[in-house]
């Protein structure tokens, strides 16, 4: 039985997603599945995906699957656009796998992940544990942020950042079982940029990861509106979103004063920006909501200024 599923949201990236693809051919090893997520591409991304099954059609439908050349199978399923938390809740709801694990559709896996992740949670894996974080490298072979403290063998996510322990991007091979007691993920109409780390933030609250010191996705930041650019924009645009992920970092039980506070402000400037009158009502917080509300004012202020 295959344990990994890898799944791929994707926007208009036919021009990188076959990298992505790739990739995954040349894995050491085969036993995963790949699930793609288009998120209303109008490029040519459900022709390419389709023509790298054994048995495909010119005009594939919304939702078809098969077995690439490489070895393993392929499940591609179109919806409308409605942005990257969409794409991980429609994944969790399709996935079957013990494992999962996104890889950006301009992202792709150095040779030898499947086969690390795969022995990784054979030798030490357990329903003790989220799954397993492991590292994101440059396109010059230079892991984000440096490597893990060799002595590390878990942690909990929101460690990493409050105890200053790695400070960059990660990439987290997680338990399907979890994720689908969190998902999905509930949005706002019209706001697109609610960051799908508010479902895994819940997990990782109650469970660690094993920590894997290795390489499991190589990553190349596009010069365009992704999610780890034009963040004032984002601010802007899903202010309702941003305030609902402060609140829950408001309220995480592996947290600190200091980190709380931070949330707070941010919370407090995105109802701001949201023209939520009732931001004091929402949280349970609100000695250090109120506390916070003068830098949230100001940091809300200079969002807009730098979002133009």
């Amino acid at each position: 039985m295959v344990t990994l599923t890898v799944f791929t949201p994707t926007y208009n990236r036919a021009h990188t997603i076959w990298r992505t693809y790739e990739s995954l051919c040349r894995q050491t090893c085969k036993e995963f599945e790949w699930l793609v997520i288009d998120d209303g591409s109008t490029d040519n991304t459900r022709s390419l995906v389709a023509s790298w099954l054994v048995h495909h059609q010119d005009d594939p439908g919304k939702v078809f699957e098969g077995q690439c050349e490489a070895g393993f199978k392929i499940k591609y399923i179109w919806k409308a656009n409605g942005g990257l938390h969409t794409g991980y809740n429609t994944a969790y709801a399709n996935i079957d796998t013990d494992l999962c694990v996104c890889i950006d559709s301009d992202d792709w896996m150095p040779d030898d992940a499947v086969e690390k992740i795969l022995k990784c949670w054979t030798q030490k894996g357990g329903s003790q544990y989220a799954g397993i974080m492991g590292l994101d490298f440059d396109t010059k072979g230079n892991p984000l942020g440096g490597y893990f403290p060799e002595d590390l063998a878990e942690t909990y996510f929101l460690d990493m950042y409050i105890k200053n322990i790695h400070r960059a991007d990660t990439k987290e091979v997680m338990r399907t079982d979890l994720m689908k007691k969190v998902a999905p993920q509930v949005g706002f109409d019209g706001e697109k940029n609610f960051n799908p780390v508010y479902m895994l933030l819940q997990v990782c609250d109650d469970y660690p990861l094993l920590v894997l010191n290795e390489n499991l996705c190589i990553v190349e930041y596009q010069q365009d509106d992704s999610m780890s650019r034009s963040i004032y924009r984002q601010y802007m645009n899903s202010p309702r979103s941003f305030a609902k992920l402060r609140l829950l970092e408001m309220q995480l039980k592996r947290n600190t004063f200091k980190n709380r506070f931070r949330s707070a402000i941010h919370y407090v400037s995105s109802c701001i920006l949201a023209k939520d009158k009732l931001w004091l009502k929402k949280t349970p917080n609100k000695l250090l909501v109120m506390v916070a509300a003068p830098i949230g004012l100001a940091l809300s202020m200079y969002i807009k200024h730098k979002a133009g």
